[in-house]
């Protein structure tokens, strides 16, 4: 059995140039699914933008009972997206290096989204497999969060604890996921490198404030959203639908930039240098 208690939270990689699409999709040589390996137990998927402009980051930890699928792309057709496909063989390559039978599969999402859930249905009939749905009353029935939007939950995936974070604001049924394993603070579409759609400044704005309380007494190595939208010229973002951006900023943020999107929303402000705070109340 693998202690993923031991040393944590543990060091990983983000060497990585992530594939920002191509300046004509569709002769993009790039696969549909990038993956990266943080450390061993710990994927980094980016959906390329050559075939969905939101190319969002889906995550894939492995416990010692079961994997955790957090968002399942923009694209529904396995056809653009494979990604049962990948997950699959992301996973008989993982217990190739550690074996154990009936290993499970927990698919949830960091939000309802439609670029969030898109490929749910590619894993409706795949064995051992939990599907968290979307909705808010599942979401709080499935983490045992009873006193939504107050509380967390723990999600136990065999020695692999990750914390569960409410987190509305951005959309009613989001939230945060902390794998204490790595440190890493999972924020989905909470804070990324990009435009942040506040649909719910109260609900909003309780979460941030949540979520600085959390990393006050809990070590974070880096936040990582779902997107990247911004250019590496400060307040300056790609418009919406592009579908190849050559000049990224990395996709990782700090818990100094939830205390910059903290300030910035007591003022109501817009552009902050690595993401722009967008209203649509």
């Amino acid at each position: 059995m693998i202690d993923f208690h031991a040393s944590a939270p543990v060091t990983g990689s983000l060497d990585v140039k992530w594939h920002a699409g191509w300046p004509s999709p569709k002769h993009d040589p790039a696969p549909e699914i990038q993956v990266h390996a943080y450390n061993e137990h710990t994927l980094i998927l980016r959906q390329n933008k050559s075939v969905h402009f939101e190319a969002p980051f889906l995550f894939l930890l492995f416990g010692n009972e079961r994997a955790l699928l957090l968002d399942t792309g923009a694209t529904a057709d396995p056809a653009h997206l494979p990604l049962r496909t990948t997950v699959d063989a992301l996973i008989v390559r993982w217990l190739a290096e550690h074996p154990r039978a009936e290993y499970g599969l927990t698919v949830a999402h960091t939000h309802g989204h439609g670029d969030h859930i898109a490929g749910d249905a590619q894993f409706a009939d795949r064995p051992h497999t939990q599907l968290v749905g979307p909705s808010l009353a599942e979401v709080t029935d499935f983490y045992g969060l009873a006193d939504w939007p107050e509380g967390r939950a723990e999600l136990d995936l065999g020695g692999r604890v990750v914390d569960v974070l409410p987190g509305p604001g951005h959309q009613d049924a989001a939230v945060v996921f902390y794998d204490r394993h790595t440190g890493l603070l999972l924020t989905g579409d909470s804070l990324y490198p990009g435009r942040l759609y506040v649909t719910d400044a109260a609900a909003f704005t309780a979460t941030v404030d949540r979520l600085l309380a959390f990393c006050a007494s809990t070590p974070v190595t880096h936040i990582l959203g779902c997107h990247i939208e911004m250019t590496t010229t400060r307040d300056v973002d790609y418009p919406r639908g592009t579908t190849h951006q050559p000049d990224e900023p990395p996709l990782q943020l700090t818990t100094g930039h939830l205390r910059r999107l903290r300030s910035a929303l007591a003022v109501h402000e817009g552009p902050c240098g690595d993401f722009i705070v967008v209203y649509e109340e």
